[in-house]
């Protein structure tokens, strides 16, 4: 089971993080709304190793068939795996060489100028700005950017890990059968 898991997941991990470096490459040509709509695609993308990962579990471990438990717990290890592989890349390129060090300043000016856009009032606009600079501060400490960014990827992949378990976990038939007339 480990090597399946640890298989699936870095090649998850591999997709997610290449996404990313790409995406931020090009943050400034794709802009912030497009970039987040890819940024989750491409994690849907990554996390469909956790549907390929429970499957060969099921084939090459289990002999065919798998209960959900089973199946959730598979999924939920090449989850982890995948989400360890995206907050490990993403702290490494902030704080390690610093390759999205501004993109925290750069993500609140745009979100103070989407809210101009929108029509905010002078007070609502200082509003926004008080809370984009609450944001980079607690975005400063590793610890906060560790946590905030496991949020940005782990909800996907319970999700993609509940589905996958789902539609993989049953028992198969001809196992359900034989387990009958034996």
């Amino acid at each position: 089971m480990k090597r399946i898991v640890l298989t699936f997941g870095l090649i998850g991990g591999a997709i997610v993080c290449l996404m990313m470096y790409t995406q931020m490459a090009f943050i400034d040509r794709i802009g912030f709304d497009r970039g987040e709509i890819i940024g989750y695609t491409s994690m849907v993308l990554a996390f469909l190793m956790v549907f390929f990962g429970i499957r060969s579990y099921r084939d090459n471990v289990a002999g065919g068939s798998i209960g959900f438990g089973r199946a959730f717990g598979v999924g939920l290890l090449i989850t982890l795996v995948i989400c360890a592989c995206y907050v490990v890349s993403w702290e490494v390129a902030y704080f390690g060489f610093g390759f999205f060090g501004d993109f925290t300043e750069r993500y609140a000016a745009h979100v103070i100028e989407q809210a101009r856009a929108s029509g905010a009032t002078d007070a609502q606009l200082a509003e926004r700005t008080a809370e984009m600079a609450r944001m980079q501060e607690l975005y400063r400490n590793p610890l906060v950017n560790i946590g905030m960014t496991l949020l940005e990827i782990l909800p996907v992949g319970l999700v993609m890990t509940l589905v996958s378990a789902g539609i993989l976990g049953r028992r198969s038939r001809r196992a359900a059968v034989a387990a009958q007339t034996a």
